[in-house]
């Protein structure tokens, strides 16, 4: 049987990263405790790729990260953080001034509290820079594996003429072994691909059982280009997690009465073949030959546990034929 800890390179590099990951942005929300606990308990049933961000929890997901990580080999894992945010100090919020593209988001966000948590966009030489010493600082590490421009949803021409040369440049002196990017659409990255010479993606909640919008496009280049693709939100935060028989969120939100629909279909597919339908998630992406590994943000122990225990149970190919049959997934997914 297959085991979804086994490892898989990270495009043309020479990184391996586990094809269960461990995300943590739930982690920027947690305590000290509990997290050292998740990440402790994760290393040692297997799992060696840890991913985090400046943004979750405004520098805590990587103080907590770098709690334990700090205590064990550094050759023994794969660690992706990522880059375009700066949390700023008290006194640098207070000065502040934007001069980035002001979508509504941003301009509500301004108007209503200045800046949350201190947290602002900067994809710009100098800002790519300082966001990899500051996570450095609290990580408490000597490198960062692979980096990941963050979001630039807005900021597409600077992250492609200045952020990528930075990292790219990075690369090339081996401070770091891979650059890619992360983000919730897959519109921009697939720009990105043919664009720059970049490593991974990673992707949030668009190749999962409800939503696989990114197949038919963004994969197959990266397919061609050799670029890995990391899968983010394979429950699609939470409904895909969830025995449906309460209300659940999607994308962050409550999810469309459409979507719960679906999922129950899903769910009935995966119920006449005894498969639980977090088994199926959590396998979903990792069929496809260009994803590299998926990376759930568990909480706990148990979570960690649960999710190995998902991402090894044994699914029959006919439930993927089932749900291809009900149009309930495209029929190029693997």
């Amino acid at each position: 049987m297959k085991s979804f800890l086994q490892k898989s390179k990270i495009g043309k590099t020479n990184l391996e990263v586990t094809q269960i990951g461990m995300g943590g942005a739930p982690l920027g929300r947690s305590t000290v405790s509990i997290s050292y606990e998740t990440l402790e308990t994760a290393f040692k049933k297997g799992i060696t790729y840890f991913d985090t961000a400046p943004h979750y929890g405004a520098g805590q997901s990587e103080k907590f990260y770098g709690n334990f990580l700090s205590t064990i080999d550094r050759d023994s894992f794969i660690l992706s953080s990522k880059v375009g945010r700066l949390i700023l100090s008290e006194e640098e919020a207070s000065n502040y001034k934007y001069t980035g593209p002001l979508t509504p988001t941003i301009k509500n966000n301004i108007k209503a509290s200045k800046y949350p948590n201190n947290v602002v966009f900067n994809f710009s030489r100098d800002g790519i820079l300082r966001s990899i010493e500051e996570s450095l600082q609290r990580l408490n590490l000597d490198y960062i594996d692979i980096l990941l421009i963050h979001d630039p949803d807005d900021y597409y021409e600077q992250a492609l003429n200045e952020s990528y040369p930075v990292l790219a440049d990075l690369k090339s002196q081996g401070i770091i072994k891979a650059i890619g990017a992360g983000m919730n659409e897959w519109e921009m990255l697939a720009k990105f691909a043919v664009e720059a010479d970049f490593d991974c993606f990673l992707v949030a909640g668009r190749y999962t059982l409800l939503d696989h919008s990114a197949i038919n496009t963004l994969m197959p280049i990266c397919e061609k280009k050799n670029i890995s693709l990391i899968m983010g939100g394979p429950y699609n935060s939470g409904i895909l997690a969830s025995d449906l028989t309460s209300e659940t969120t999607y994308f962050y939100e409550k999810s469309p009465k459409n979507v719960v629909e679906k999922a129950k279909k899903i769910k009935a597919i995966c119920d006449q073949f005894n498969v639980p339908m977090k088994a199926a998630a959590l396998q979903f992406g990792i069929n496809h030959p260009v994803v590299a590994t998926t990376v759930p943000g568990p909480t706990s122990p148990e979570e960690v546990s649960e999710n190995i225990e998902m991402a090894n149970f044994e699914i029959p190919s006919n439930l993927w034929k089932a749900l291809k049959r009900d149009k309930l997934i495209d029929e190029n997914c693997p």
